[in-house]
């Protein structure tokens, strides 16, 4: 099993290294970017870092897999930062399939992929762009995902090279743009919706993360990054405007103590954010799929 492992890891090294984005040459065929067994992959973007995107991939897919009912996989493509082990309560490092793939490792209901889960607690990876394109690689085509009906991507924040490359090489089905109502970080949300624009990926619609603080003792809520920014970004750009996610202590002490406020406290306002949001996707994926199946004829 060591060595099996070791052998996955060596791919990563430098002597080997092809960017997975280049692969397959100039447009690669829609089937060939099909991973198999898997429905629909969703990306969960943000054009910076610090705005709760992974809170957000973490919450909605145990949502989508407890609420929605669903088969799902999460998978962390933030390389240099993985934070999905540690918000996902995963422990030790994804076993080998015999036919040489990893099989994810599974809590709350969700198959995880991580490459924190394959390097030692907080190691820094200094790697260059094409070892962190090999890398994505191994997550997503040499994992032995199973059957699985929505694949949600933790991307990378910014609209570099790995993100660029993920949307050209895999399937997506649709981005969800995470963003504070901020201008400062709607300023890159929208250039985030500009990036999948280019290489025609849709776009699921804008959360609005840390909408308001509310006291908890008078419960007046207290609009700390300003209000309405999401909003507004969505109808400029005409986004589906998905929902607001206040701030609140349980999904900060969930996340750091790797159970997500949606298993901790599913009653709770957030979570019901966080269950509509599902639902929602859930139901574009759906429309979609009816719009691009085209009309039936029967004889």
């Amino acid at each position: 099993m060591k060595n099996q492992m070791k052998q996955l890891l060596r791919h990563c090294s430098v002597g080997g290294i092809r960017g997975f984005a280049a692969q397959s040459g100039r447009g690669p065929n829609v089937q060939s970017l099909k991973i198999e067994g898997i429905t629909d992959i969703i990306a969960v973007a943000s054009g910076k870092g610090g705005v709760g995107k992974s809170t957000t991939a973490v919450n909605l897919a145990v949502s989508l897999a407890n609420k929605c009912k669903l088969k799902v996989g999460l998978l962390d493509a933030d390389v240099y930062g993985p934070s999905i082990p540690m918000m996902m309560k995963l422990h030790g490092k994804p076993e080998v399939s015999a036919d040489k793939k990893m099989i994810p490792i599974e809590n709350y209901g969700v198959k995880c992929m991580s490459i924190g889960s394959l390097v030692a607690e907080g190691d820094a990876l200094v790697w260059r762009g094409p070892m962190v394109m090999k890398a994505l690689e191994q997550m997503t085509r040499g994992v032995h995902w199973g059957t699985l009906d929505i694949l949600v991507v933790d991307m990378p924040p910014g609209t570099g090279d790995a993100q660029i490359s993920i949307s050209q090489r895999l399937q997506l089905s649709g981005a969800l743009i995470v963003s504070t109502p901020q201008d400062v970080a709607l300023m890159d949300a929208r250039r985030g919706v500009k990036m999948f624009a280019q290489v025609n990926v849709p776009i699921l619609g804008i959360l609005e993360n840390m909408s308001y603080f509310k006291c908890p003792k008078c419960t007046e809520p207290y609009y700390i990054f300003g209000k309405g920014g999401a909003q507004r970004t969505a109808d400029e750009m005409d986004m589906e405007f998905l929902g607001e996610v206040p701030l609140e202590t349980g999904i900060r002490s969930g996340s750091d103590e790797g159970v997500p406020v949606v298993i901790s406290d599913p009653d709770s306002f957030v979570s019901r954010a966080y269950a509509d949001v599902a639902q929602k996707i859930v139901r574009k994926l759906e429309l979609t799929r009816r719009q691009n199946s085209g009309p039936e004829i029967n004889l």
